[in-house]
């Protein structure tokens, strides 16, 4: 079995302290940074934009995994890129094509993902799975921390997992919501292969056992 990589979300660390706990969750053994983006429209919710990403990227050599979770990211995605995003992942649910939204960050040389919400069919991106460094399954839905596990997303990731064997593709597959003790082990047992928490790590008070709870 492939290592699973850890993605804490920065939603849930302590603005106030970000330095430290960047510091915190690399020496735990972070893989990379999950970092929200949302814009009040496309999820009820507002966070950050362009200039906390740029901040990051000064203190950590850790990979920025950018989560679009916004109505217009063609309009953004470059100065995300210009930020220091790695990876950027948009949501299939927008308006905007998603071979138009690929063209457009891989022409910057980044990772591109797509993300589908609990309730959208993994074969409504069928044709684009070929073209994905990550898909990211939301287990439940975009826009605030703290919501529990949606069981009903396990199957899109069992096929998600399957189809990567079938046919080859690619993508890392991510998971996002919900993620514990239990639902880490639902989960990776599904396939994943990347798991994003955020109240799991930051509310734990010791990041290092959480991770390695991730593992088991």
């Amino acid at each position: 079995m492939n290592r699973i990589k850890i993605a804490p979300s920065i939603l849930s660390a302590d603005i106030l302290r970000f330095g430290d706990e960047i510091k915190a969750i690399e020496k735990a053994g972070a893989d990379l940074i999950h970092v929200d983006i949302m814009d009040g429209h496309f999820v009820p919710n507002l966070t950050y934009g362009p200039d906390i990403v740029a901040a990051l990227k000064k203190i950590t050599t850790l990979p920025l995994d950018v989560h679009l979770m916004i109505d217009n990211p063609q309009v953004f995605i470059e100065r995300f890129v210009r930020a220091g995003a790695d990876n950027i992942t948009v949501h299939c649910e927008v308006s905007a094509p998603v071979a138009l939204l690929f063209e457009i960050v891989k022409s910057f040389n980044i990772g591109f993902g797509v993300s589908i919400k609990p309730d959208t069919p993994l074969d409504s991106i069928g044709d684009y799975l070929d073209m994905l460094d990550m898909l990211l399954v939301m287990t439940v839905y975009p826009g605030f921390g703290g919501q529990s596990f949606i069981e009903a997303t396990v199957p899109t990731i069992r096929e998600a997992a399957r189809l990567k064997e079938e046919n080859g593709y690619k993508y890392e597959i991510e998971v996002d919501g919900g993620l514990n003790d239990q639902t880490v082990k639902t989960a990776v047992g599904a396939g994943a292969s990347v798991i994003v928490a955020g109240n799991y790590i930051f509310k734990s008070g010791d990041y290092k056992v959480t991770h390695s709870n991730h593992m088991a």
